[in-house]
């Protein structure tokens, strides 16, 4: 375990690498080809799904600032400036679902991630960066926003299956119950282990909601979509961490939640690696 403390250091440091590229990216095809971006910021399910580089962001100061508190005063700027980006999307979402201008065929799981994740992940950042009572009212706007989508969400998923292009998004499912439990052991870092695994047990639902649709999402061929199952269960497994830690109960318990979020993590990588070296990462134009 004394290799814990610098392997978490190095992923940290790739997993900053990355967003910084892909970010870089992105903002290449912002100025390059901002229509299309317009365009896609005003579908129902592409708008949502571009909430996920805000939500990075917010992560990467939550865990930059935790980890180097020295850095507070550089990154709060940058995450007052996310996080009015993350509101825009949110308030747009909830916009369009609350006015029916959402079509019932595109309400999927991806509506969750403007207003829920980016409100869990957003307190997190805001308790990282010192300000808890700002985050404390973050964490209860991602609950309430949570329990405003659920009920439309879950109405959908009943009423039988999605369409094949869209049901890749049925990882994000997983996501608010997870990230939440997470959340909340960040903001109260004294939760007793028993709410811990109360939230966990929640958490529990919507993963075994997935699993036992399989059938449906497995029949669509892998694309990038499928990542939407790694940042869920990753949360999953931090919060199971965070159960024995607090609990004092078997390190192996938590060996096991590490080890098999680690293990899809590295499924989605190779079957992406395999996409690019078929060239087929993106759809053709």
């Amino acid at each position: 375990m004394d290799a814990a403390g610098p392997l978490a250091e190095g992923l940290l440091a790739a997993a900053l690498a990355l967003l910084s590229g892909l970010l870089l990216l992105w903002l290449a095809k912002a100025l390059r080809h901002g229509a299309v971006l317009r365009q896609e910021l005003r579908h129902p399910v592409q708008g949502a799904l571009l909430a996920l580089m805000p939500v990075a962001l917010l992560m990467a100061v939550a865990l930059v600032a935790g980890r180097w508190p020295q850095t507070r005063d550089t990154l709060l700027p940058l995450a007052l400036v996310v996080l009015a980006g993350q509101g825009w999307m949110a308030w747009h979402v909830v916009a369009d679902l609350s006015t029916g201008k959402t079509p019932p065929e595109w309400v999927t799981p991806a509506l969750y991630l403007p207003t829920v994740p980016g409100g869990f992940v957003g307190a997190m950042a805001l308790q990282a960066l010192g300000f808890h009572g700002w985050a404390t009212l973050l964490m209860g706007m991602g609950l309430g926003a949570w329990a405003l989508l659920e009920m439309r969400i879950l109405n959908r998923l009943f009423a039988g299956p999605l369409p094949l292009a869209l049901r890749p998004t049925l990882g994000i499912e997983m996501a608010p119950a997870s990230v939440g439990a997470l959340a909340a052991c960040v903001l109260w870092p004294d939760l007793p282990a028993d709410a811990v695994m109360v939230a966990l047990g929640v958490a529990s639902g919507p993963v075994l909601a997935v699993l036992t649709r399989w059938r449906y999402w497995s029949e669509v061929p892998f694309n990038v979509g499928f990542w939407s199952f790694s940042f869920p269960l990753a949360a999953f497994a931090a919060t199971t961490v965070e159960a024995v830690r607090r609990g004092g109960w078997p390190l192996s318990v938590a060996v096991t939640a590490v080890v098999l979020a680690s293990a899809v993590q590295l499924f989605l990588l190779a079957r992406t690696l395999v996409l690019v070296a078929r060239g087929r990462l993106l759809p053709p134009v």
